[in-house]
């Protein structure tokens, strides 16, 4: 059975949360996010989360071969022999041409690298709607994916909080830091001719319809 092995990138707040837990649902294969890597690295205290571990308590960038360790021991895990999602790596072109040593070792490939597109202004707007949950992480938007009790998580029913840096300043900040480090990266999978861009700003269910026709080919 061909693999399913997917990139999802796009903006914060763009939608990558949602758009990941229906690809994983639908097909069948486990979402990797860089950011539950490490927490679950350092809860673990494996090797290298302890290693990521120093080098976030004293405020310094986790070197790209450990975030590239992490990936590589998941990946060779039983649950993503049919496919995977990755979200949050490759974040630079380093991390990408890593990635792609790592895949012809394990003698994978990439079916597709799905960019998320969204004008920055309604991204701002859109973000000081964001609500996320602090026990399980699940993230809501209470003007597009309301929680279905006021301000309590579907799932776990803890209270809903406002992330500190879900604000337009802030916000505006991750922003440019996301372009900067992106665009070279969008110019990278464009020229391996592995990118589709789809429309964030649709409805949920259009943007997953659309995503599902990138990804079915």
């Amino acid at each position: 059975m061909k693999e399913t092995n997917i990139i999802l990138m796009g903006p914060p707040a763009a939608g990558k949360g949602t758009q990941s837990e229906l690809i994983v649902k639908n097909f069948n294969i486990p979402h990797i996010s860089t950011g539950d890597l490490f927490r679950a690295a350092i809860s673990n205290k494996t090797q290298l989360g302890l290693l990521a571990k120093s080098y976030i308590d004293s405020g310094k960038l986790v070197p790209d071969e450990v975030t590239v360790g992490l990936v590589e021991e998941v990946l060779a895990k039983d649950e993503c022999k049919k496919g995977f999602l990755l979200d949050g790596f490759p974040r630079t072109t380093k991390q990408a041409e890593a990635l792609d040593n790592l895949l012809k070792k394990m003698n994978k490939s990439l079916t597709c690298v799905i960019l998320l597109v969204a004008d920055d202004q309604v991204l701002i707007d859109r973000i000081a709607n964001r609500r996320v949950c602090p026990k399980c992480g699940n993230s809501y938007n209470l003007l597009t994916k309301k929680p279905q009790k006021e301000g309590i998580c579907d799932s776990c029913q803890t209270a809903l909080e406002q992330r500190k840096d879900d604000n337009p300043e802030s916000f505006k900040v991750r922003l440019d830091s996301y372009h900067n480090e992106t665009e070279p990266l969008i110019k990278y999978y464009k020229d391996k001719k592995l990118l589709a861009e789809v429309d964030a700003l649709q409805e949920i269910n259009q943007v997953y319809e659309a995503v599902k026709k990138v990804i079915e080919g």
